[in-house]
């Protein structure tokens, strides 16, 4: 344990000759287009031409209903027939429309089963509209499903699943009939929104936007950078040229301890203050030494024993004394130093706790 701190505390002397170049991130990387983003669309269907794996009629009563309302609009009434086949099921259709999707355009959908079907191979969706979350159709979804699973069963009820089969996919499934309606080129502002909010990395992007191009870029707050094109070029143009500008990113100094697997997680912010350390290790062995216990030879009446021997030893490591640890020490030349020796994570784990505790760890320590 004396090799360790010591280790530690010239690791951290060294660590103040020199500190590491920041990294750099595009802003396409870090941040976000107001208004720029996918939308969920939703829609209900029927997939027909499964081989006897779809819904029971009689337990899935909206099937039943679905296949009434559409025969009925192709002329057919199978009202009050005692229609009970398994080769349809009901489905919800999902997808997601890309921003700028114009009409016309191809997207992949996803569908899952509603009731008691047993697998969707084979099947085919019919025709389903898909709306989104203001209830307008934005695009209508038909074709042949593939779900990538296997399925099978014996008639005494043994059956072999590999995969879900009653969730499929269908490439290219749906034609957009709509256009979500934001018209970005004729717009003369737009916002950026950051994914991880920080004051600190938002004024850092409008500065880095207003050295290329000035007064164009405003940090409203930490999340919020506005942009104003300039006079020269379109709105999208100028976002392209954005988005390709490298920025320092800052974050503030946390530590994620997960002690379930033993896993510690932390940003190179985290510093320590000046503290005394002294961590030792107590030891408990137990060892088990069966002996066998026999008769003298021709004796009457004795048997074989085996009779159990245990040895417990404690023992518990000498000579740790507190060592002092300086101020403005980071957190990641700690850790290496105890990872080089060979100290566990749980261990670690221990030692940051009891530092935090101790108000030396600067930093917010997160338990998952």
């Amino acid at each position: 344990m004396q090799k360790l701190l010591a280790t530690l505390l010239t690791a951290a002397a060294l660590a103040g000759f020199a500190a590491p170049a920041m990294a750099q991130s595009r802003i396409k990387d870090i941040a976000s287009v107001e208004g720029v983003r996918t939308n969920q669309l939703v829609g209900y269907g029927l997939v027909v031409g499964l081989n006897g794996t779809g819904d029971s009629l009689r337990n899935c009563p909206f099937t039943r209903q679905s296949l009434e309302g559409m025969t009925e609009r192709l002329g057919v009434n199978i009202r009050g027939s005692n229609a009970n086949s398994k080769n349809m099921a009901a489905i919800m259709v999902t997808a997601e429309l890309p921003p700028f999707a114009t009409p016309g355009s191809r997207i992949d959908v996803s569908v899952s089963s509603m009731c008691d079907a047993k697998s969707l191979l084979g099947g085919t969706l019919l025709v389903t509209s898909l709306q989104g979350a203001d209830g307008q159709v934005y695009a209508v979804a038909q074709g042949s499903i593939q779900t990538g699973a296997v399925s099978a069963s014996g008639s005494s009820g043994s059956s072999v699943t590999r995969g879900v089969p009653t969730a499929g996919r269908i490439a290219s499934g749906a034609t957009v009939e709509r256009e979500t309606g934001f018209e970005l080129a004729n717009m003369t502002e737009v916002r950026l929104t950051l994914r991880n909010p920080d004051f600190t990395t938002a004024q850092r992007v409008a500065g880095a936007i207003n050295q290329v191009y000035p007064n164009t870029a405003l940090a409203e707050n930490g999340t919020v950078i506005a942009l104003r094109s300039p006079g020269n070029m379109g709105m999208a143009g100028f976002i392209s040229q954005v988005e390709n500008l490298s920025v320092a990113v800052d974050a503030p100094a946390k530590v994620i301890i997960d002690e379930v697997n033993g896993v510690i997680v932390m940003g190179d912010a985290v510093r320590v203050s000046t503290v005394a350390i002294a961590h030792g290790n107590l030891t408990v062995s137990v060892q088990e030494t069966p002996q066998v216990s026999q008769p003298e030879p021709f004796s009457r009446g004795g048997e074989t024993v085996v009779v159990p021997q245990s040895t417990v030893a404690v023992e518990e490591e000498r000579g740790v004394e507190m060592r002092i640890l300086g101020g403005g020490t980071s957190l990641s030349t700690l850790v290496n130093g105890l990872n080089a020796l060979g100290v566990s994570p749980r261990d670690m784990i221990s030692i940051l706790q009891a530092i935090k505790a101790a108000g030396a760890l600067q930093a917010d320590i997160e338990v998952m």
